[in-house]
């Protein structure tokens, strides 16, 4: 088996991580002149507190969009810092708090938002998320459920709180954040790749359900980026470890080696380009959003899968009495 301190292996590992926090160095960058105009668009978005999240909230208010910042455990300085640029800039921009976790914050934050957005809020950005990283074995009942209640269960809380108010306006759209890990896998890189195909099905599920209600979906699958989900990794993946079974740790060791060191470094591409890629498509016509979207500078591995994914539905249903709502989506 290969030393996975090998940088082949290791940079095929730590591309698990394309999830939700932003470097510091990148948080301040000005909207492209190419954004499009968000003028009269209300945004929820999760997890802002840093990362593809902050770096998002601050992008859309620049692009003129009403935003509701959620994030979890406040008071908190990345809330308190956010807030500073947004009252700086004389952005429409507000914290909320929000735990994807729970369901009395769910309820109490998406209450307090829709009172904010005067009931209307017509854009939602799942994109609160973690990791934790080892061998499938390794990953106690204790890990198993955090990522799984954040990644997967966190969107579904969001998605029925925030759904009756866009079915009532026949109009809106929702943004899940995946992962290239969401269509490929690599070992070792614990349950992410579990939640994140649970994501892509959850999402493409949802997409024709809603074709109805002229409201949109649309999967986000992010690369790796450098951004602050190796530190929040990290705190997981090495309490997971530090409870762990030594010999359990030894029967996986060139994938146990590393657990809760990751640190992401060598990656330069742009945060931002997450956010941009969002906001050129809330700028598409409604019904012509795509289903996907692969976002990175380097390497696609998903997009063939996207493909033979969409063939497949389109032969399978697509002639079918469910074929309107899988030819709406793909077509």
């Amino acid at each position: 088996m290969p030393d996975r301190r090998h940088p082949s292996r290791r940079d095929l590992i730590v591309g698990a991580a394309a999830m939700t926090a932003a470097a510091p160095a990148l948080l301040h960058a000005a909207i492209p002149a190419a954004t499009p105009s968000l003028k009269g668009r209300t945004i929820l978005i999760t997890g802002a507190s840093s990362g593809f999240g902050r770096v998002g909230a601050l992008l859309y208010a620049r692009a003129g969009a009403k935003v509701i910042a959620t994030m979890r455990n406040l008071p908190r300085d990345e809330a308190v810092s956010l807030a500073a640029e947004a009252a700086r800039d004389k952005l429409d921009l507000h914290i909320v708090e929000i735990d994807v976790t729970d369901d009395a914050s769910v309820a109490a934050g998406t209450a307090k938002a829709l009172d904010l957005a005067a009931g209307r809020i017509d854009t939602l950005v799942n994109n609160a998320g973690i990791g934790i990283t080892g061998p499938v074995e390794v990953q106690d009942v204790e890990a198993t459920k955090l990522i799984f209640e954040t990644n997967v269960l966190g969107i579904q809380r969001m998605l029925r709180a925030l759904l009756p108010q866009m079915r009532a306006a026949k109009t809106g759209q929702i943004f899940n954040i995946s992962s290239q890990l969401g269509r490929v896998i690599v070992p070792g890189g614990g349950h992410y790749s579990a939640t994140k195909f649970a994501v892509e099905a959850l999402s493409e599920q949802l997409a024709y359900e809603l074709v109805p209600h002229g409201i949109d979906v649309t999967i986000i699958q992010p690369g790796g980026y450098p951004t602050k989900v190796w530190v929040n990794r990290n705190i997981y993946t090495g309490a997971l470890k530090d409870r762990s079974d030594a010999a359990l740790l030894a029967a996986y060791e060139p994938f146990t080696r590393g657990m809760g060191t990751e640190d992401g470094s060598g990656r330069s591409a742009d945060p931002a380009d997450v956010p941009r890629a969002i906001a050129e498509i809330m700028a598409m016509p409604a019904g012509k959003r795509p289903l996907r979207r692969a976002v990175h500078p380097g390497a696609k591995p998903q997009e063939a899968i996207n493909k033979v994914a969409a063939e497949v539905q389109l032969a399978w249903l697509g002639n079918s009495p469910l074929g309107p709502l899988v030819k709406a989506v793909h077509d």
